[in-house]
């Protein structure tokens, strides 16, 4: 448990994700889709999430990139807040005296300082953070942009492309098809439709008109979708709020 390995980042100390899972007992992608969920509530709140967890990838075994998180001491607080038991109580203490210990190693230097120079070092780490939260709002202010664009003259693409950004924010493109699941799954609630039924009896009609298989195999929901304008509508407007929901990157 002692091992915690804190990273100084432009003075910002953080902690990374994989070694986190590893303390408290959890699966890298297990503790991801936990902080993806804090995220969310943190941006519905409005609050600052850079703040507690920033973005970042690491190279696997293979050489291929993935998806981490760096956590902050708050971010720290969050993960640790949320567990009980002793790993829970471990992984807390361990943080905490960690962040504590690296925090008076970076303030001995600046007070053998000068005042003036003090200021001048402190005035740059502000505007360091103001840089990241000013990323983050331009970040968010294009993906509005590409939600209100969304163009329903070429919706599949634009859709499309939606779907891959969310999938990115969320960490990578394996979310793609359960975000597509997730969209049609949508549709047939709001609409009251089965898009796999309609999809069958599609291929069955181009069957009986004699349109070879390989073509009928590649049809999907968005084929189905396309047949009828009130569901392109409803599919367009679904895409729009997924965005919103899970941001895009």
């Amino acid at each position: 448990m002692s091992n915690l390995t804190i990273i100084n980042q432009s003075g910002q100390l953080l902690v990374e994700s994989r070694q986190v899972a590893e303390m408290v007992g959890k699966q890298h992608d297990q503790l991801m889709r936990s902080i993806r969920t804090y995220i969310e509530y943190l941006t519905s709140a409005k609050m600052q999430t850079l703040e507690f967890f920033i973005e970042n990838t690491y190279q696997d075994s293979k050489g291929e990139t993935r998806p981490c998180y760096l956590i902050t001491k708050q971010g720290c607080e969050m993960v640790g807040n949320k567990m009980t038991g002793e790993k829970g109580v471990l992984f807390t203490a361990t943080y905490v005296t960690k962040f504590n210990e690296m925090e008076k190693q970076l303030s001995a230097p600046m007070q053998a300082l000068s005042p003036q120079l003090q200021l001048l070092i402190n005035l740059e780490l502000k505007q360091q953070e103001q840089d990241k939260a000013i990323f983050e709002i331009a970040s968010s202010v294009q993906g509005i942009r590409d939600v209100v664009a969304l163009n329903p003259n070429d919706w599949r693409k634009d859709s499309s492309n939606l779907i891959n950004k969310m999938a990115i924010s969320m960490g990578g493109y394996e979310h793609v098809k359960p975000l597509r699941a997730e969209s049609y799954k949508v549709l047939d609630e709001r609409f009251g439709v089965d898009l796999q039924c309609r999809l069958t009896n599609k291929r069955r009609r181009m069957a009986d008109e004699g349109v070879c298989k390989s073509k009928r195999d590649k049809l999907n929901q968005l084929d189905v979708i396309a047949d009828d304008k009130k569901l392109i509508e409803g599919y367009i407007a679904i895409i729009k709020e997924m965005a919103i929901k899970y941001g895009l990157k």
